[in-house]
């Protein structure tokens, strides 16, 4: 099996578990405010690096410490931007919005990094926004302030995995995604403290799944995308995790007892459709493309 094989599937395991993080995050938010459960997941995320790949923390250099830094903080503004914006916003709207840095990496990927950007790049990003959209949109209506504050959240992951691509080839992945999670960590605990909020410990379901957040979503979901994308485009990365919608379907209906209607099915085929239009390329061109 060729790396960029192996970077792909690395990648869909991260969709299947950014899918079941669906279901935790529902249960999760049933004891727990969303900031506090943003700063535990994260600092879960960091403790269990330390304590799993601590030989790997030799490779901490000055260049890890400011490339991790800036991923860390990318990150935690991506995820406390969809946070607030669901305040204001219906979750289908969010999840619609978020997505939509399926399209904004390729345009990112050619303004910052240089690379192509091809007709089946744009052609296989739009396919999986639509999918998206079709899933998870009844309505749109007018454009509010946590429509805004979600589009930035959208940047912001879009900027992690332009980030990720560019430092991920000259450092250790353990020891990049270590600082990473351990500037989230930091984050977090800053804006809970600010927000003068303190975590009560609560009920065992919170607990499992907040710990299942925090280490299967987070540390090994960011490790797997930190070591993924050294094999595969940012284009790629970014349509392949959009299945996360898919597989996020899938588990609410088999956990939740959630419906599978018909429009949520052609929305999970236009996604993967995506998936398979960016795969078309050559893989000569593959390489020198977003």
């Amino acid at each position: 099996m060729t790396n960029r094989r192996k970077g792909q599937l690395g990648l869909i395991l991260v969709a299947i578990i950014w899918g079941s993080g669906f279901v935790m995050s529902s249960v999760a938010l049933n004891y727990f405010s969303t900031i506090h459960i943003l700063a535990l997941r994260f600092s879960i995320a960091f403790i269990s690096m330390l304590v799993i790949f601590h030989r790997q923390l030799k490779h901490i250099n000055k260049s890890t410490m400011i490339r991790g830094g800036i991923l860390g903080v990318i990150l935690y503004l991506a995820f406390y931007f969809q946070t607030i914006g669901l305040v204001h916003t219906t979750a289908s709207k969010n999840a619609f919005l978020t997505a939509f840095n399926v399209v904004l990496v390729p345009i990112f990927g050619a303004l910052f990094l240089k690379k192509k950007l091809t007709p089946l790049n744009i052609i296989g990003s739009l396919s999986a926004i639509i999918g998206v959209g079709v899933m998870s949109l009844n309505e749109f209506g007018a454009i509010n302030i946590g429509d805004v504050l979600t589009l930035i959240c959208a940047l912001f992951f879009a900027l992690q995995i332009i980030y990720t691509s560019l430092y991920v080839s000259d450092e250790n992945p353990y020891a990049l995604n270590t600082v990473q999670m351990g500037v989230a960590t930091l984050c977090g605990m800053i804006i809970s403290l600010i927000q003068d909020q303190p975590i009560e410990i609560g009920h065992a379901n919170g607990i499992i799944a907040v710990v299942y957040l925090g280490v299967v979503s987070t540390m090994l979901a960011f490790l797997l995308q930190t070591t993924a994308q050294r094999y595969t485009t940012e284009t790629e990365t970014v349509i392949i995790m959009s299945m996360e919608a898919v597989f996020g379907m899938v588990f609410s209906a088999m956990l939740l007892n959630e419906e599978i209607s018909i429009r949520m099915l052609i929305g999970a085929a236009l996604i993967l459709a995506g998936v398979l239009i960016v795969q078309l390329k050559p893989r000569r061109k593959q390489q020198e493309s977003v």
